[in-house]
């Protein structure tokens, strides 16, 4: 996403004013106060008469095809999917011409829902600030997703005290901060090295520290995406901006989790961008021999399979044959999609470091080895059977060994020099 350089700073703030204003207005002042330009939006779902908006939500009811009018009749959902709509085309239209360098929102539960779907929209890096009611509670996640949004938790709900105004007082300052610091660094440098994203897990991290080694000597730059869900989103939205120059997808662990309802899915999906984009990819079975889940909380479903608690939090579930299958039927319908240049890359010793383990029942038991080669055979049999593009290779090493990465690295180099 290219866009015009200004020289002013400026940055949206974004807010429902029917139930907001008065802590709109006093950011506003801040970033003035700080030497930043404000350019105030309003996402309220119903006409009001407060005054202040620089975009009103009747401006974007227009852009929608509606009226304000017409949005308030609408039920909640609905109303708020419009005015989101308007409110990204808005917005990455006025980052695009160069008039918002940055944005701050402030909300409860829909007011975040609704100002953190508008900032997704925009590239990573440009700053975005959120001050919610609801930063600390488990929906940050689907709020920030995968993007670099920073939350502000507003400790009090919105009303201006000396608490929340020194809250909206320091979002203000670190935004203007980051937003000026920006602006000083607008154009990308020419020299920049091409940016290769790599998939990585604990259990696969002996494969990426020598594929990253191998791409930093050969003078690419290397951005890991941890493979718990938020990671692969991020890895795909990258590769969907144009951001990446390839991928060596190492850890698709999460396309586990995403077929057994586990705890770190990436969603419906995950390798599919950088297919769609027609970028070198390597890719790796890596870690997909369990899924995750909390401890204390596996599914009655799953109560009579094995187990490895791997810490604390997390408990690992051993991916059996049916899975597998599964699995290769899913990953050969991704990569059927794609160009090409592509090689999935499968070590025959094991996908994951858990191969020395033992598995256990949810008691802590010991039930048997983890290391099943018939069953990870049925993955890679499923995969052949139904891939219609790209290149299969079977390497007789575990996903660890040395030799494994450095193979990874050449079939990568290989394609990434075409």
């Amino acid at each position: 996403m290219r866009r015009v350089i200004v020289a002013e700073v400026s940055v949206a703030v974004i807010v429902t004013m029917d139930s907001k204003s008065e802590e709109a207005l006093f950011v506003c002042d801040a970033l003035i106060q700080l030497g930043v330009k404000p350019l105030l939006m309003d996402l309220s779902l119903r006409p009001h008469n407060i005054t202040g908006a620089d975009i009103t939500g009747g401006d974007l009811a227009i852009i929608s095809g509606n009226s304000w009018e017409e949005l308030a009749k609408m039920d909640r959902n609905q109303a708020t999917e419009v005015m989101v709509s308007a409110g990204i085309k808005t917005l990455k239209e006025k980052y695009l011409l160069g008039n918002i360098g940055g944005v701050i929102g402030l909300g409860g539960a829909n007011g975040t829902s609704m100002a953190c779907s508008l900032m997704r929209s925009l590239p990573p890096l440009v700053p975005k600030v959120m001050v919610s009611a609801v930063a600390a509670t488990a929906a940050v996640q689907w709020y920030i997703a995968e993007s670099d949004i920073v939350m502000f938790p507003s400790i009090g709900d919105f009303t201006l005290n000396r608490i929340t105004r020194g809250v909206l007082q320091n979002a203000a300052t670190a935004l203007a901060a980051m937003t000026r610091a920006m602006a000083n660094d607008t154009e990308k440098k020419q020299d920049e090295p091409l940016l290769i994203g790599v998939s990585s897990f604990g259990g696969t991290s002996g494969c990426v520290d020598v594929v990253t080694d191998g791409l930093v000597s050969e003078g690419y730059e290397v951005i890991h995406f941890h493979a718990s869900g938020p990671g692969g989103k991020a890895l795909e939205s990258l590769a969907q901006k144009g951001e990446l120059s390839g991928v060596v997808d190492i850890t698709t662990h999460e396309l586990t989790d995403y077929i057994v309802d586990g705890v770190y899915s990436a969603g419906e999906n995950r390798l599919t961008a950088a297919s769609a984009a027609g970028l070198p990819q390597v890719i790796v079975p890596g870690a997909i021999d369990h899924s995750n889940f909390w401890v204390n909380m596996v599914p009655e479903k799953y109560s009579n399979r094995e187990f490895f608690q791997y810490n604390a939090q997390n408990i690992l579930m051993r991916t059996n044959a049916f899975e597998y299958e599964k699995l290769g039927k899913l990953m050969a319908e991704r990569l059927n999609q794609a160009e090409e240049n592509f090689v999935v890359v499968i070590p025959l010793r094991g996908f994951s470091e858990h191969t020395k383990r033992n598995t256990h029942d949810l008691g802590g038991n010991i039930l048997g080895s983890w290391d099943r080669p018939d069953d990870d055979r049925v993955f890679y049999k499923t995969l052949k059977k139904n891939l219609i593009r790209g290149e299969v290779a079977e390497l007789d090493l575990h996903i660890n060994d040395p030799k494994f990465g450095s193979a990874c690295l050449k079939y990568f180099t290989q394609l990434i020099q075409k």
